[in-house]
C-alpha cells in the first residue's frame, strides 16, 4: 500500500486513526502492530513472517544483550550482538544482493544459482533500523525494550516502514510508551502530510513523464540539451518524490504522536557536495556516519585513513541503494568528490563566490543522477557522453525544443520549490491572513492530488525498490 493511493487516503487511513484515538492508551501499540502489518502485507503478504522473524530476532537478542551487561558478562553481550548484526546481513545480502553476485560470477565461468529472488518492500529501511538496536543497547545508549509488541510496533510503524527516514531504536524509544497527542500536533500532522502528498503527486508525477521521454529514447537520438533536460526533470522527481514520501512519513508520524526527524533540508541550495550529503537522506547519512564512519575512526585519524573510511563508507552507500553495479560507481563517484573537498577543494570553494559554489555542486550532483538513474553500462555511458557533448544528435532537436516549453512551468514550479523561497514569503504573510489561506491552500491541494490519482495509474515511490 503506498500513501498516495485512494485506498489508503480514504479507507485505511480514517479506519486507523478513528480506532486509534478511541483505543485505551494501553492498547494503542497493539493496535498499530495489527494495523501495521496489514500495511505491509497489503503489497507484500509473504514476506510477513520475515519481517516477523526479524523482529523476534533483534528482540530476544536485545534482551540478552541487557542480561549480559547486567551480568558484567561482555564477552557474551559482545556475541549476541554480533549474531543480530551477522544474521540480519546476512538476511539483507540474500535477497536483495544474492542475485547480483551470482550473475556477476556467472560472467567469470562461476556456478552460482541465479534465485530470481522477489526484493521484499522495505527492507533496506527496515533492517537498519532494527539491527542497530542491539547496538545501541550494548553501548548504554538506549534501554532494553520489554514489550515485544512495543519493540514490534517500533520496528513495522506503518509511517516510515516502506522508505524512511531510518529511525534508530534510541531516538523513538522514549515514545514507544509515552508519547503526547493534542489537536495542534494533529493539524501539524496534517498539514506536513498534505504537503508531502501534493510534492509527490502534482510535483514529481508530473515532472517524472519528461524524464521517461529520455530515458526511454534511443541513445542515437539523443541531443546535448536534451540530455541535460531530462537529468534536470529526474533531479527534480527524484526529490519531490523521496521528500514528499519522508514528510508524509513525518506527518503520518505526528497525527500519531510520534516527531520524527526531518529527511530532506533543500539540499539544491548547497554550495558544495559535502553540503549537499548533510541536506540530503539526513537519516541514511546519519545511520552511516554513527554505526561505519566513527566505529573505523571517523575524522579523527591520518589523511589516508580518513580518505579510507570515506571510501568505505560511500562505497557502502551506494551499494545500499540497489542491486546494481552503476550505484556501487554512484556511491565511488561521491566519495572520490568528497575526498577532493576534504584534501584542497573545499578550501578553494570557500574563495569563489557562492554563485561559483552552487553551480559546482549542481552540476556535479546532476552528473551523479545520470550514474544513478541508469543501471545499463552502456546506455549510462552514451548518455553521460551526451551531457558532455558527444550527443549522436548534436546539440538540439525540435523535441527538445517541444518538451523544455511544454514543461517549462512545472520546471520552473519545482526549481522554486526546492530552494526555501516560498517557504520564506509564506512565513512574511500576517498571521490573521495565514490562518484563512492555509486550510483553503492545503484544501485545494488535497482535491487536486485525489483528482489526479483518481485518474492516474500506479505511482510507487522511487525508493521503494531500495
Amino acid at each position: 500500500m503506498v500513501f498516495s493511493s485512494l485506498y489508503f487516503l480514504f479507507l485505511y487511513l480514517p479506519i486507523v486513526l478513528l480506532v486509534y484515538y478511541i483505543t485505551p492508551l494501553k492498547w494503542r501499540n497493539l493496535w498499530l502492530l495489527v494495523v501495521n502489518l496489514v500495511f505491509y502485507g497489503w503489497g507484500e503478504p509473504k514476506y510477513i513472517l520475515l519481517m516477523i522473524f526479524t523482529i523476534v530476532l533483534d528482540y530476544f537478542c536485545g534482551l540478552i544483550v541487557a542480561r549480559r551487561k547486567l551480568q558484567g558478562d561482555d564477552k557474551g553481550a559482545r556475541i549476541a550482538v554480533a549474531v543480530a548484526l551477522v544474521l540480519n546481513l546476512a538476511i539483507l545480502f540474500f535477497f536483495k544482493y544474492w542475485d547480483l553476485v551470482a550473475t556477476t560470477f556467472q560472467h567469470f565461468g562461476v556456478g552460482m544459482p541465479v534465485l530470481n529472488l522477489t526484493l521484499p518492500i522495505g527492507i533496506s529501511f527496515y533492517t537498519f533500523q532494527t539491527m542497530t538496536y542491539p547496538v545501541d543497547i550494548y553501548r548504554g545508549d538506549a534501554e532494553v525494550q520489554k514489550s515485544i509488541v512495543s519493540f514490534g510496533t517500533f520496528v513495522t510503524l506503518f509511517p516510515q516502514l516502506i522508505a524512511g527516514p531510518i529511525i534508530k531504536y534510541k531516538e523513538l524509544a522514549d515514545q514507544m510508551t509515552y508519547r503526547t497527542h493534542s489537536p495542534e500536533q494533529f493539524a501539524s500532522g496534517v498539514q506536513v502530510f498534505v504537503v508531502g502528498l501534493a510534492k509527490k503527486v502534482l510535483l514529481a508525477n508530473n515532472i517524472g513523464k519528461l524524464w521517461d521521454v529520455y530515458l526511454a529514447l534511443p541513445t542515437d537520438q539523443l541531443t546535448v540539451s536534451g540530455a541535460w533536460l531530462g537529468v534536470v526533470a529526474f533531479s527534480l522527481q527524484l526529490y519531490f518524490d523521496f521528500s514528499g514520501y519522508s514528510d508524509m512519513a513525518v506527518g503520518l508520524g505526528r497525527m500519531l504522536g510520534f516527531e520524527f526527524l526531518r529527511n530532506f533540508n533543500y539540499p539544491y541550495i548547497s554550495k558544495s557536495v559535502t553540503e549537499f550529503w548533510r541536506r540530503w537522506h539526513i537519516s541514511l547519512g546519519s545511520w552511516f556516519r554513527e554505526y561505519l564512519y566513527i566505529p573505523l575512526g571517523g575524522n579523527r585519524v591520518k589523511k589516508p585513513r580518513l580518505f579510507f573510511n570515506l571510501l568505505v563508507v560511500w562505497a557502502a552507500t551506494g551499494i545500499w541503494h540497489g542491486a546494481s553495479w552503476n550505484f556501487l560507481i554512484w556511491g565511488l563517484y561521491f566519495a572520490a568528490l568528497i575526498i577532493l573537498e576534504k584534501a584542497f577543494l573545499g578550501k578553494l570553494l570557500e574563495k569563489c563566490p557562492a554563485v561559483v559554489q552552487h553551480i559546482y555542486t549542481l552540476f556535479l550532483v546532476l552528473v551523479s543522477w545520470a550514474i544513478f538513474a541508469v543501471e545499463d553500462f552502456g546506455h549510462m555511458g552514451a548518455y553521460l557522453s551526451a551531457m558532455f557533448g558527444f550527443a549522436p544528435a548534436g546539440l538540439a532537436s525540435p523535441s527538445v525544443a517541444y518538451y523544455f516549453t511544454s514543461f517549462l512551468p512545472m520546471l520552473i514550479i519545482g526549481a522554486v520549490a526546492a530552494t526555501p523561497l516560498a517557504t520564506k514569503l509564506w512565513k512574511k504573510l500576517p498571521e490573521k491572513p495565514m490562518k484563512v489561506v492555509l486550510p483553503v491552500v492545503l484544501l485545494a491541494g488535497l482535491i487536486l492530488s485525489t483528482a489526479y490519482l483518481v485518474d492516474a495509474t500506479y505511482n510507487p515511490f522511487l525508493y521503494f525498490r531500495f
